[in-house]
């Protein structure tokens, strides 16, 4: 599919205004959408397809909310009909392919931190059970399709959605603050030249209206959804939204410290702060190879796709060995051949983290914290 301009919108017509509190999109002849905005009567023809961002609004206060729509449509010499939404932040990316524009609307307090060295982790301010990472679309079509075809073509479009966010297969943590508040609009045009504001306001029969129908719809589906797909993918990387071995660990709950701790259940020695702190800094550095790393991820994948049934050949990871081979396959990594010992004895015992974590995750760490020992105190 080919990329016009990234600034350039399908539609000639259609107006951006933009600033730090929000973005409109202005048709002055009007678009048909169909929407699951904030604000929206589902099928609307209006002038404005207005997005404001959540720290300029009053949530709680009908009247500020709607005060802060006002004014902004008001400071950007705005006026007419409108469906809005609200996000925690807003910023913008269009993408253009021939008759199909789709504005994915970024908003997210999550950031990539430095933890140690090359090491770093997803936060956010806000904790992860408020944080938010959402990618509102706005979908402008530079046709005048019917009621009926944006709302089977924004069913396509949504299905598409879904499909783009799981192929990502983020940790449970970040897949489960993603979307929470989205919206999808699709607006089409307008073909009546003499439709006035009273009848916007005190209603239009778009069933009458005349529509366009030179076109393939199976072909137009097609390419919206691959449109919104796309457009999703650009996003998303220019977000700059990644994950590494850190925010798996945070996933299942576990934090640096817990590693350690189970790494000296089974030492015979005094666990003094210097022995912690040696053992911390040396897991960092075994963190920061990529073999050990990609070791883990795959462990990560597999106790994902075997406990969710998502391998039809597979019942339950207690009828294979790969587990074990693969906890063995790290501690050898880290340590060599006397890490395979201590890795035998980490999961006969099971001790501190390892006991209740899954068969796969369970054989994976403890051929982690075998390979530690073993480097710390071999």
């Amino acid at each position: 599919m080919k990329v016009d301009n990234h600034n350039k919108l399908s539609n000639d017509n259609v107006q951006i205004s933009y600033n730090k509190r929000g973005i409109n999109f202005y048709n002055p002849n009007y678009f048909l959408v169909f929407s699951d905005s904030n604000i929206s009567d589902g099928i609307d023809i209006v002038e404005n397809i207005l997005v404001l961002q959540n720290k300029a609004i009053n949530l709680e206060n009908t009247d500020d909310l709607f005060k802060s729509i006002e004014d902004f449509m008001a400071n950007n010499q705005l006026n007419g009909s409108y469906i809005f939404h609200n996000l925690e932040n807003v910023e913008y990316f269009i993408n253009t392919y021939d008759d199909i524009s789709v504005i994915t609307v970024l908003s997210s307090d999550v950031v990539i931190e430095d933890y140690h060295n090359n090491l770093k982790v997803l936060n956010s301010p806000k904790g992860f059970e408020n944080a938010e990472i959402d990618f509102g679309q706005i979908v402008i079509i530079n046709k005048a399709l019917s009621p009926k075809v944006l709302i089977r073509l924004h069913s396509e479009a949504n299905k598409e959605r879904v499909r783009f966010f799981e192929s990502l297969n983020l940790p449970y943590h970040i897949d489960n603050i993603i979307g929470n508040n989205d919206f999808l609009a699709l607006a089409g045009n307008i073909n009546d030249d003499n439709i006035s504001p009273e009848e916007v306001e005190f209603g239009v029969d778009i069933n009458q209206m005349d529509y366009d129908e030179d076109y393939d719809y199976d072909e137009l589906a097609v390419r919206l959804t691959d449109a919104v797909s796309i457009a999703l993918e650009c996003a998303y990387e220019k977000s700059e939204l990644s994950v590494g071995i850190l925010d798996y660990f945070v996933s299942l709950g576990i934090q640096i410290s817990d590693l350690i701790d189970t790494a000296l259940e089974l030492m015979d020695c005094e666990k003094t702060d210097k022995i912690k702190e040696t053992l911390e800094l040396e897991l960092y550095n075994i963190l920061h190879d990529e073999n050990v790393v990609s070791l883990l991820i795959s462990a990560f994948r597999m106790e994902f796709d075997i406990s969710n049934g998502n391998i039809r050949e597979i019942n339950n990871t207690n009828s294979i060995c790969t587990p074990q081979v693969l906890g063995l396959t790290i501690a050898n990594q880290i340590g060599g051949s006397k890490a395979v010992v201590n890795f035998n004895a980490y999961d006969y015992l099971k001790p501190g983290i390892i006991r209740p974590l899954g068969p796969v995750y369970s054989d994976a760490f403890a051929g982690l914290i075998a390979g530690l020992v073993t480097k710390v105190f071999n």
